[in-house]
């Protein structure tokens, strides 16, 4: 396995995020790593008041947690480091070695740039992989300039809607992989704000997507190609597909981490020719499902996985049930 750091995101909550990492823990034969961006790993969920699997670790595994969870832990294990530079609401983060198996609640740092620094200290420690607990509302660490690769985990807690489920789990894969812009060099280091890409870079009056209609003129009579250093929008791109025809429009963002447009909306956009790059693509490696739903309801894992399989050439794991699949 060539990667050194793997975030695994979850589609919603509840989709066996928890279970998937659990099942890398185990199955990992290298000196695991583990944290997380904010809190995870609580045993009930504080949304839908159901039973979390919690995230075990083994023997040897380096974690960092907050201070408040660290001191609540019931296992042993040998303090590295205490990171008063990384202190987060519920304390400083701590970096432990597990001395022997068990539960624990993670809880990392807010911003990515300090879970990029936390990833490195946890490579000083000796962790050959490091495992970051992420979420859908807290992207950053599927971004690819914090970790190597990613996994999506989705299932029956995002719609019991086999179909529903399959186009949006396809659609964030399509934002995953897209292309990333030939332009990479000329714009990886403009910042905070909408630039114009010709022959020239220029950068556009205004400072976010906020206030895009405040232009003297619609944005396309600037330049067709266009750069984002924040988020795409739904409502932005909306306005674009008023447009009869975008054959020569391309938006490019950092990375999909910044897109948020729904699947109807993309379909549209790039019927009528309009292109979506990135600066940097991320490295999807593995779609996990979890057929189980908060509510009770279990859905056919086969069925997803064959559906899912027809549109993707990702690998797809049911992690209760299919052999791991990263040597």
């Amino acid at each position: 396995m060539e990667f050194k750091s793997i975030s695994i995101v979850g589609l919603e909550k509840n989709t066996g995020k928890t279970e998937t990492i659990n099942y890398l823990i185990k199955k990992i034969k290298k000196n695991i790593g583990i944290t997380s961006i904010g809190i995870d790993g609580e045993s009930i969920d504080q949304v839908t008041y159901t039973k979390k699997p919690e995230i075990e670790i083994k023997e040897e595994t380096i974690f960092a947690t907050a201070e408040k969870f660290y001191k609540q832990k019931k296992f042993t294990s040998e303090i590295l480091s205490i990171e008063d530079e990384l202190r987060t609401s519920l304390g400083r983060i701590i970096i432990a070695k597990a001395l022997e198996k068990g539960k624990i609640i993670l809880a990392g740092p807010q911003s990515a740039e300090k879970l990029k620094q936390l990833i490195e200290k946890l490579k000083t420690f000796g962790a050959e992989l490091i495992l970051i607990d992420g979420a859908l509302s807290r992207l950053s660490p599927a971004s690819p300039v914090i970790t190597d690769a990613m996994i999506l985990a989705t299932g029956a807690a995002l719609t019991i809607n086999i179909n529903e489920l399959v186009k949006r789990t396809i659609h964030t894969v399509k934002m995953i992989q897209l292309d990333e812009t030939e332009k990479k060099e000329k714009i990886k280091n403009l910042s905070d704000g909408i630039y114009t890409i010709a022959e020239k870079i220029e950068k556009l009056p205004i400072k976010s997507l906020l206030s895009f209609k405040n232009l003297e003129k619609h944005i396309l009579e600037y330049g067709k190609k266009i750069y984002l250093t924040g988020a795409l929008t739904e409502n932005f791109l909306k306005y674009l597909i008023k447009q009869k025809d975008l054959k020569n429009v391309e938006i490019i963002v950092k990375d999909f981490t910044k897109i948020f447009i729904t699947p109807e909306t993309y379909k549209i956009y790039t019927k009528k020719g309009g292109k979506i790059k990135v600066l940097k693509k991320t490295n999807l490696i593995a779609i996990t499902i979890n057929p189980y739903s908060p509510q009770g309801y279990i859905l056919d894992s086969n069925e997803i996985k064959k559906r899912l399989r027809k549109l993707t050439d990702i690998p797809i794991i049911n992690v209760r049930e299919d052999e791991l699949w990263l040597n």
